[in-house]
């Protein structure tokens, strides 16, 4: 080893990029753990004003009863998963829904808070490309019953 360096001759020094899924996985958990608590017990107050058909959107959902808590459970549950580092492809998988109607939200009701939604639109994007081997099996285009991945 030379001195003043962590690299022992003939080998590469490690890059900081190794870091870039862990610290987006961990701000994408951060933020899915606040929205799903902050929604599950309230702890926001609605705005005073809102947009045109924000409010009959929001009363519909909130009429149904149950699409709410299953909404802000899911960012709950995935927040933590990708806190913990657990089943990350499905986490990504589960929010991917969530997203989409949260960009879609924006681009039909509220344009002016597109870019969180974007943010973490992109963030899940790149984080399943790195995690694109944990999807192949489930790219299959003919599986059979009982059929296992290599």
């Amino acid at each position: 080893m030379t001195e003043g360096t962590n690299v022992d001759q003939g080998s590469k020094p490690k890059s900081f990029t190794r870091f870039i899924p862990a610290i987006l996985r961990t701000l994408m958990g951060l933020g899915f753990t606040a929205f799903g608590v902050i929604g599950l017990f309230n702890l926001m107050p609605p705005p005073k004003t809102l947009p045109p058909g924000v409010s009959e959107f929001m009363g519909g959902l909130k009429a149904s009863g149950y699409f709410l808590p299953l909404l802000f459970g899911t960012q709950l549950l995935v927040g933590i998963l990708l806190l913990l580092n657990l089943f990350v492809p499905l986490a990504l998988v589960l929010i991917m829904p969530v997203l989409v109607n949260i960009i879609l939200y924006h681009i039909f009701l509220d344009p002016s808070g597109i870019v969180p939604g974007a943010i973490l639109m992109v963030l899940d994007l790149y984080l399943a490309w790195v995690y694109r081997d944990a999807y192949r099996p489930l790219l299959t285009m003919r599986a059979k019953p009982g059929m296992r991945s290599n």
